[in-house]
């Protein structure tokens, strides 16, 4: 699927850094922070569900802790 990409004059510098750093092009460079980007929120949203159930779980265990 091809696709416009539209970036300011800083979007633009910021891109072409993080290209140059990893070696690749400005289009691996984009298709690499999406990739990581969804990754990551994948993985934050199961770290807030774990500690979410572990809070449930050990709540009154917590709870005596805290005291």
């Amino acid at each position: 699927m091809a696709m416009t990409l539209r970036l300011n004059d800083e979007q633009e510098r910021a891109l072409a850094m993080l290209a140059e750093v990893n070696g690749v092009s400005k289009h691996e460079a984009v298709v690499r922070a999406i990739t990581d980007a969804a990754a990551r929120s994948v993985r934050d949203d199961r770290v807030r569900a774990l500690s979410r159930d572990g809070r449930e779980r050990y709540a009154s265990l917590l709870d005596r802790l805290a005291q």
